[in-house]
């Protein structure tokens, strides 16, 4: 296929990358020269504007950094430009309404068009092994899965148009409730005097198993190597957790929803944005 792709930041360059390694041919696009130009390295060829971009392909995917800019790249530049067959993918992560929105004017446009956020980090995006929730109808999902198993390990079909972000900001809400906890036990254990080695032993094979003590330990020295034995540098930013738990927040309002954990997690997250936004969310720990 060819496929435009919209966005090369931290996550877009690696799954454009991995779409030409599937043998794919990828125009890409950015505001960045120095994306484009590992793009060019990565084999992608590349545009200055968007328009030309998506002249010509069979599909269209965008990795952007919020739904404002989501939505005026669709209608300025996707929207009408790209070949009225195309299939349109959104992997960014946005708010449920307007990706229900933008999805809307494209299949009255003619399009088929699936929100499919991710899962995995900048890591697994350049490995390929991202997990994507999509929304859309199943025609749409039909022709966006082999573009997206291209770039990932896991494609699943969450429903409907929007049901993908409701998938990833649902499912952030519970990781960043999950990681606050993780720290929490593991400082409260040290300081009771226990080993945090040996706490991550006990927990991690008992009933405190959870992919944030056992995939991701946020204690430097203990566990899985992770973020935390890197200065917490790299992984999932802070601010990026936070711009999920902002949505999931929103989203909560929306649907009065309760959310007591959530509220609290934001809570939290904010605070630690403020000064450690670009350190790994699992820097939390820091503030126990």
């Amino acid at each position: 296929m060819k496929i435009a792709f919209i966005g090369l930041g931290n996550m877009g360059g690696g799954m454009a990358a991995n779409l030409v390694k599937a043998g794919h041919e990828v125009n890409a696009f950015d505001l960045s020269e120095e994306a484009l130009a590992t793009a060019r390295d990565n084999g992608c060829a590349t545009f200055t504007d968007a328009t030309e971009a998506v002249q010509g392909v069979d599909g269209v995917v965008t990795m952007l950094p919020n739904g404002g800019i989501v939505k005026s790249v669709y209608e300025g530049s996707v929207i009408g430009k790209a070949p009225e067959g195309a299939v349109l993918l959104d992997c960014s992560t946005i708010d449920v309404a307007t990706a229900k929105e933008v999805i809307a004017k494209a299949e009255a446009a003619g399009y088929d068009m699936v929100d499919a956020p991710v899962s995995g980090g900048i890591a697994a995006a350049n490995g390929g092994t991202l997990t994507f929730m999509v929304g859309g109808t199943d025609k749409a999902f039909g022709r966006a899965e082999e573009v997206l198993q291209a770039m990932g390990k896991a494609v699943i079909h969450a429903g409907d148009a929007g049901a993908g972000q409701t998938a990833k900001i649902c499912n952030n809400m519970l990781l960043a409730i999950s990681m606050i906890g993780t720290a929490e036990a593991m400082k409260m254990a040290e300081k009771l005097g226990l080993d945090p080695q040996k706490f991550y032993e006990i927990s991690s094979q008992s009933s405190g198993y959870c992919w944030s003590l056992n995939a991701y330990t946020p204690m430097p020295g203990v566990g899985v190597e992770s973020p935390a034995d890197n200065d917490y540098k790299g992984g999932f930013a802070t601010a990026l957790m936070l711009k999920d738990l902002r949505l999931a927040m929103d989203a909560a309002k929306d649907v009065d929803a309760t959310t007591v954990l959530g509220a609290k997690a934001a809570e939290i997250y904010e605070e630690l944005a403020k000064e450690h936004g670009g350190l790994d969310f699992s820097s939390v720990i820091k503030t126990l």
